[in-house]
């Protein structure tokens, strides 16, 4: 069984919660609590697999059934490279590291180093 994102935000536009599926791009459903558009828009998701079946098509990858490596490539500046590896060196951790926990939003803790054993 596949699984799919589901999310719900209250939209100023439409005065209603909007529920949509990360994995639909521009599938979503308005209702007056976020539980009811989310059931709108699983219905529609539904009822779509449905017509993908039918024609024999694939439907979308699932985010939350993908496995994930931990691994991703970012591009920056040198400056921003440079301030990062710096950053890094004053903490006493790798840039790794140091760039997981900025990437976070999160504080380093004691036994840093440990987290990422």
């Amino acid at each position: 069984m596949t699984y799919y994102t589901y999310r719900a935000e209250w939209s100023d536009d439409y005065c209603q919660y909007l529920g949509m599926c990360l994995e639909f791009k521009g599938r979503y459903a308005t209702a007056l609590t976020p539980h009811q558009a989310i059931e709108r828009v699983e219905q529609m998701v539904a009822k779509e697999l449905e017509e993908l079946a039918d024609l024999g098509l694939d439907p979308p990858p699932s985010l939350t059934d993908r496995r994930y490596s931990g691994n991703f490539a970012v591009r920056t500046s040198r400056v921003l490279h440079e301030r990062l590896t710096i950053e890094a060196a004053e903490q006493g951790v790798s840039l790794n590291q140091w760039v997981s926990y900025k990437l976070a939003g999160r504080p380093v803790p004691n036994g840093f180093d440990e987290l990422f054993d």
